[in-house]
């Protein structure tokens, strides 16, 4: 592993530790304080805070689906990804540890979830229900990251985006799932609360990855057009260090020496 994928995967294992401790943590420890709104915002404002910390060193994915959302854009290489999906699923797991800690006799802090703010579905929509809107909202927020963080768009705004658009999800689905969206975020909580969730967890391990791979495909879709006149890539290719942009300004087709979109968010 180079020193550069390295940095990258560490930075993945804190993100998606501090994601569930903190975000996870503001349901466990105050979700009868701040109700379903103040969750969503928690998720949403360390999320932005933790795009602009880290993702100048991993692209702060800290989400096995976002990661294969990038993954499926040719963002990154299947060994990439590899790490970083080792790495987000023991982030998730660590920030749940430190959750459960802090809710046993140690901590004694109480559990106001009940279940360590793990997802799950039954109560209020059926697993029918529950799979669909996994993919949809999971759909939705992927679709947003490969989208803002394209080399179309307005630089500088992404973090924000991306943070608005994990708060949107999170208003929506929490009263129903609790919403994942991140099988990372959802492994940690139900392997400690073991049950119904951990039964359930295939889930929201399943749905949030066609999510991924759903916008991935939409993503490409909407990409301001590529030029594919033959002249403009040999002009690339011939000018090192253009990273793969025609002076003129031109985009050329994927693969010729684009910059990595995984890098960029």
């Amino acid at each position: 592993m180079s020193p550069t994928l390295a940095r990258s995967v560490a930075a993945e294992f804190i993100g998606t530790a501090l994601l569930v401790f903190v975000a996870v943590g503001s349901a466990v420890a105050g979700i009868d304080a701040i109700g379903p709104f103040g969750v969503a915002f928690a998720f949403g404002l360390t999320l932005l805070a933790l795009a602009y910390a880290i993702g100048p060193v991993s692209g702060c994915h800290i989400n096995p689906a976002v990661t294969l959302g990038v993954l499926l854009s040719r963002g990154m290489t299947a060994t990439e990804a590899t790490y970083y999906w080792i790495a987000q699923f023991a982030g998730g797991i660590a920030g749940a540890a430190v959750l459960q800690l802090l809710t046993s006799g140690f901590g004694d802090m109480t559990d106001q979830t009940g279940a360590l703010g793990a997802n799950d579905y039954g109560a209020t929509i059926s697993l029918g229900g529950a799979l669909v809107l996994e993919v949809l909202l999971t759909f939705v927020f992927v679709a947003v990251i490969l989208l803002v963080t394209g080399k179309s768009a307005a630089p500088g705004f992404a973090g924000l985006a991306i943070g608005l658009a994990l708060t949107a999800v999170h208003l929506i689905g929490i009263p129903l799932t609790g919403t994942s969206v991140n099988p990372a975020r959802s492994i940690g909580p139900a392997l400690f609360a073991g049950g119904t969730p951990l039964a359930h967890l295939w889930l929201f391990i399943v749905a949030p990855l066609v999510g991924g791979a759903l916008a991935a495909g939409l993503a490409r879709y909407l990409s301001v057009p590529l030029v594919t006149d033959e002249a403009a890539v040999q002009v690339a290719e011939a000018a090192p260090g253009t990273g793969g942009v025609d002076p003129t300004g031109a985009q050329l087709p994927p693969g010729v020496d684009t910059p990595r979109r995984g890098r960029r968010h």
